[in-house]
């Protein structure tokens, strides 16, 4: 049998300045992604690691590195060699996330991007030096991007185009606080991510009609002083957060 994938990448164009992505059924009747790549085709699970694997039966690196810590206590740093793999894993669920949102799978890239966060969260506590901490915390706020971008329409496919807004303020919300730990606060503003996030804000308020969201009020009455608007608000958002748990 040949072990040529020439049938394939003839059968599938590549397009260079787009997104080459699609959903099979693979032979076990599984749905698998698969993502045209210059010179080739990868093909990542829907669920789990994106490459399938387990490494050493954790459903992800990160589960295994977690499980390490733990046993080690207090006494946990990463070696080369785990930072090596954990840069492995944050390529795979890079390119997964891509996809979903590439296939209008928001929820997926959601829960891929939040994944990756919380990796972060871990390499960043127990990172073995501050270079490498940092050379992983740039890559944050293209990850929230992604997150709230993904969170939005999520929301606008949902029908509700205020609570997309609304999670487009709670991304940037987050982006400020990236910002204000390093120290770059006076760049938020003319960050390209952020203004892409705005610009999209800007746009559902302006095609949906769509006022000052809850929150939006809310902050403005408490710069203004207004306590009893504020009060009466965060009730507005204490029982619409009680009816979205039920």
């Amino acid at each position: 049998m040949s072990r040529s994938i020439e049938h394939l990448l003839q059968g599938w164009e590549y397009e260079p300045f787009s997104v080459n992505v699609r959903l099979i059924d693979a032979e076990d009747g599984r749905e698998v992604i698969q993502m045209r790549v210059d010179m080739g085709i990868l093909q990542l699970e829907t669920t789990g690691r994106p490459d399938g694997e387990h490494p050493e039966g954790f459903d992800t690196y990160y589960e295994f590195l977690r499980h390490e810590a733990e046993q080690a206590d207090d006494d946990f740093t990463l070696s080369e060699e785990q930072c090596a793999e954990a840069d492995r894993e944050f390529v795979q669920f890079y390119h997964r996330r891509v996809c979903w949102l590439s296939l209008r799978r928001f929820a997926d890239a959601v829960r891929d991007a939040d994944q990756t966060q919380k990796f972060m969260d871990f390499c960043k506590q127990y990172s073995p030096d501050e270079q490498w901490t940092l050379s992983h915390e740039q890559y944050r706020p293209f990850v929230l991007f992604h997150r709230t971008q993904a969170a939005a329409l999520a929301e606008l496919e949902e029908g509700s185009a205020e609570d997309a807004i609304s999670a487009i303020n709670e991304g940037l919300q987050q982006l400020r606080l990236v910002f204000e730990e390093f120290d770059v606060e006076e760049h938020f503003e003319d960050d390209d991510l952020v203004e892409r996030l705005v610009d999209l804000r800007e746009s559902l308020r302006e095609e949906f009609e769509v006022g000052q969201t809850v929150e939006e009020r809310l902050a403005d009455a408490i710069a203004k002083e207004k306590y009893e608007l504020a009060a009466s608000l965060r009730d507005q958002l204490a029982k619409r957060n009680v009816g979205e748990q039920r």
